[in-house]
Order: structure tokens, then sequence, then C-alpha cells
């Protein structure tokens, strides 16, 4: 796989505290990728360590091949949006537009002014003075005017409404579509992911629980209701991600690449936010080992 973000064994400490530690994974290139798991699991400490903000504790990681990303070469070639839309309240729309131009020598001011223009900003007007939509805007235009190989987007639309969050990333699928970029896109709102991403990594106890294609993975994956039985009953390709029981019916999701014959089973579809819940419910027992460390 043409990773463009590959970690090894990767942990972040903050004193004696662990906000991510023994997490691998391997983002391919040329996709939107949707990053989830539950709040504190270290999906910002994942994506930090990424763009170069922080250095890892143990492990390794790699961004578009190069190893470390907080390289000055490196950092021109990633794009990074914070939560809560980080943007100066002080400076004006055109202020932020100069400081990229400052910062970024690969800076598009064509792009930038072009995108302020369609989205109606004015460039006069202080950044505080936004609406929550338009100041997520405008950290999306900083970011992408950046012309970055790789986009990092930590939580971007989570408190906006939901007309702002489908016009953020209305923006941000045709900005990928005109650019052909990367992105990590880290979301707890995963109706979103289902409509941008195509590719989704699952994060639990700092450990990817599953990856890759959308499509893929929702055609490999069903739900099963029928009589109460034990999952030890199914066929051993049939691997049990989550089984429910009432006293006379089971319903069980489970991840299989054969044909489910059993006509006792009533087999339907899953929605990518049921897949998602399904792995993050998952048993302990049944999650790859966690470190000692990490209870």
């Amino acid at each position: 796989m043409n990773g463009v973000l590959t970690a090894q064994g990767l942990g972040r400490r903050y004193g004696r505290r662990w906000a991510l530690r023994d997490c691998s994974l391997d983002v391919p290139a040329g996709h939107v990728v949707g990053l989830v798991g539950p709040n504190g699991v270290g999906k910002t400490t994942l994506l930090k360590l990424a763009a170069g903000q922080l250095s890892p504790s143990e492990g390794s990681i790699a961004v578009l091949g190069g190893n470390p990303p907080d390289a000055p070469g490196q950092r021109a070639r990633i794009g990074f949006v914070a939560q809560d839309a980080p943007v100066y309240a002080g400076l004006s729309v055109a202020d932020h537009l100069r400081l990229g131009a400052r910062l970024n020598p690969g800076w598009d001011a064509a792009l930038a002014h072009d995108r302020v223009r369609r989205l109606g900003l004015d460039p006069r007007h202080r950044a505080g003075r936004l609406s929550g939509g338009q100041r997520a805007q405008l950290a999306l235009t900083m970011g992408l005017a950046k012309r970055p190989e790789l986009l990092l987007l930590d939580e971007p639309v989570a408190a906006l409404d939901p007309l702002a969050r489908r016009e953020f990333l209305q923006g941000l699928m045709e900005a990928v579509a005109e650019q052909e970029l990367s992105v990590v896109l880290s979301s707890h709102l995963v109706a979103d992911l289902e409509r941008t991403c195509d590719h989704v990594v699952v994060l639990v106890d700092s450990r990817v629980q599953v990856a890759g294609e959308v499509e893929e993975l929702l055609a490999t994956h069903h739900r099963l209701t029928g009589p109460r039985r034990g999952p030890g009953r199914l066929p051993g390709e049939q691997q049990v991600i989550s089984a429910r029981h009432t006293d006379r019916q089971s319903t069980l999701i489970v991840r299989t690449d054969a044909p489910i014959h059993d006509p006792a089973w009533t087999v339907t579809p899953l929605s990518l936010e049921d897949l998602v819940l399904a792995y993050m419910e998952r048993p302990a027992a049944a999650r790859p080992l966690a470190l000692e460390a990490q209870r």
C-alpha cells in the first residue's frame, strides 16, 4: 500500500499519562480517510504527531515518505486544521491571507482569494466577527491555499450547525476533486464521514480495530437476526464483531467474504455508523491485546 501516513508502535506521553500508545496504521494515498473513535482515544494526538506539532514518546511515524514529519520540508507539504477552526479573532480575513502568503512558500494566492470571494467573506471583516461556519471556511481556505499533499482535519465541523457543516464538507470535496489531495478527517459525526470518506479507520484503546475502503467494509459486514444461538455455532469464516441476545433471538454483526447460506438467519446490510459502533462497542476481550500501561 502506498501510504501517506504510516505509524508503528506509536505513542505519546504527557508526564505519566499516555494519550496514545502502541498505535500502528497505514493510511493510503489518494483517499479521504475518516478517523473515528471514542473521545479521549488519541485521535487529536495522532493528527498532531502527523502534522509535526508533537514528537513521539515511543515508536515511529512517517508522513509522505518522510521521517520525522516535523522537518521543515515536510511541514510545507502538510496542511492541518485543528479543532474549533483556529483563526485569529483580531485579524481581518485579508490579514489571514497575507499571513498565509508570508508563512507558506507554496501559497496559492489566487486560490485563497477565489475561495473567499465565492464564500462571500468580506476581506475587511475581522475573524472574531464571523459566524462559526465562516470561521471554519476561512480555516479551511488557509489549509487549502498552502497547496498541501496531505490535509489533516481534526473535528472541523463538530461545533457547526447542519447547514454550515454541509457547506464546509461540500467545499472540502470540491477541493479534493480539484487538487487531488489526500485527506485524513477526524470526526465523531459518522453520518458526515459516510457522505465524504471512501476509507475509514476505527481507533479504540489507541489501536486500529478495523481499517479499509468503506465500500469493501460494508460489503463484508452483515447483520444476522434469527433464533437464539451462541457465536460458537457459526462457520469458522464468519468473524463475530458484536452479539446481542434476548430470550429467543440473537442479533450478530459478522465479517465474512463468503456468502451466508443458513436460512435461519435474516441477513441485512449495515450502514457505516452501524459498522463503526459495532467495533467501538466490541468487548475488550475480543480486541487486540492492550498494553498493561493502558489499563
